[in-house]
């Protein structure tokens, strides 16, 4: 086949119409590629987030989209995770089989690391070059949430990892972070690798012009903090609760905005406590600004090490909702850097609801002029680093001139 006419091929772990970062990002790639290469795009079934209902729609794609009928886990497990990668993988490894010769290279944005593995080995084979976007460092992110046995795991799922990464021909990271702890701990070159940011739309953000039908507020006086993401069992809502209680700012509110396996558990507690101005509240498909917009204060918790080689794609759509920010994170990350650099809020270390207590009595004490300067650097750090524009123009460019 004519170089010209072979095909770029993605392969994306998630794609919409599931709700996460990860997901628009497949979309923006392959829409963009798709107006000057021939694409098609390798998903499973929408599963993300669990007990997420998702619509049926009939969208037209500019490319050729293959939703594979692998196996996709029905809840978050540690054994159905990795059924599912395996499985996906195979899936993935079959179609390259039979169109290897209609490829002209791979990128992929897939569940580590027997996915991965599987499609990398195959590229390998087919002598296709393949974009590896690593969006977690595994099995270190799995194994350091373990009891017991972590250190075995690591030794035999690292060297799959190593593999991955040496054999791909080059390597996206998110952060600087990740880029330093990856080569050193596979002795990888420098060169192999890319970092570049997960970004927003900020289009969405700066055309939005504020709703306040979204959601029912308490009271329009009340300081408003809030969160907006997937409420699972790593994102620390219950921890936010906790400190929301044990604060008692006056006339304030907590807003949950979004959904997850953790909703119900978190409700319960709020019950249990006895937590007054609580809002759970959903996120309408494509009305993240309108919902961010009523807030005054957006909370990032990130569980110890949890933020350390990555940052949260909430960081950025915080940003560019131009609201000051309280993370609760590792003080040495990514994000916490970012958002002492951007100088738009506070960070206090992970897990401690002391320091996060008294981070919301003291940002709420903040007149109008200073949370919206805060607010306003954070916008304007987003815009420069973690923009669609800039970041996509790059990773096109990266995927067409790959070797």
């Amino acid at each position: 086949m004519d170089m010209r006419n072979k095909k770029i091929l993605i392969i994306s772990a998630v794609f919409p119409p599931e709700p996460v970062v990860s997901s628009q990002l497949s979309l923006d790639i392959a829409t963009e590629l798709s107006k000057n290469k021939a694409v098609v795009v390798l998903s499973p079934k929408p599963t993300r987030p669990y007990n997420y209902t998702f619509e049926h729609k009939d969208t037209k794609h500019p490319f050729e989209h293959i939703i594979t009928n692998s196996y996709t886990c029905p809840k978050s497990s540690i054994f159905g995770r990795l059924r599912e990668s395996y499985s996906f993988g195979k899936k993935c490894v079959e179609y390259i089989r039979k169109n290897y010769s209609d490829i002209d290279c791979i990128y992929q944005n897939s569940w580590p690391l027997f996915a991965q593995f599987m499609i990398v080995k195959a590229a390998k084979r087919y002598r296709i070059s393949i974009i590896t976007h690593v969006q977690d460092i595994y099995p270190e992110s799995f194994t350091n949430k373990l009891s017991i046995g972590g250190g075995v795991v690591n030794s035999v799922l690292l060297p799959i990892d190593k593999f991955i990464l040496e054999n791909s021909t080059k390597v996206l990271c998110i952060s600087e972070n990740m880029r330093n702890q990856l080569q050193k701990s596979r002795k990888i070159s420098s060169e192999k690798f890319e970092v570049l940011a997960n970004w927003q739309d900020e289009e969405n953000f700066i055309k939005y012009q504020k709703n306040n039908d979204t959601i029912k507020q308490v009271g329009k006086t009340l300081f408003t903090f809030m969160y907006l993401g997937n409420n699972g069992p790593v994102a620390g809502v219950d921890f936010l609760i906790r400190v929301f209680h044990k604060a008692q700012i006056p006339n304030s509110q907590l807003i949950i905005a979004g959904s997850g396996s953790k909703t119900e558990s978190c409700k319960e507690l709020v019950r249990k406590l006895g937590v007054e101005n609580v809002i759970f509240a959903p996120v309408p498909d494509g009305k993240v600004p309108e919902m961010q917009a009523q807030s005054d204060v957006m909370l990032l918790p990130v569980k110890s090490e949890g933020a350390m080689s990555s940052i949260p794609s909430k960081l950025p759509a915080y940003m560019f909702s131009a609201k000051p920010i309280i993370g609760s994170l590792d003080l040495e990350s990514d994000t916490a850097r970012a958002i002492r650099y951007a100088n738009c809020g506070i960070v206090v270390e992970p897990e401690n609801e002391d320091l996060l207590a008294k981070a919301m009595k003291d940002i709420s004490s903040w007149d109008k002029k200073e949370i919206n300067e805060k607010g306003l650097n954070g916008f304007n750090y987003a815009i420069e680093n973690f923009s669609r524009e800039n970041n996509l123009k790059r990773l096109i460019e990266i995927i067409t001139n790959v070797k």
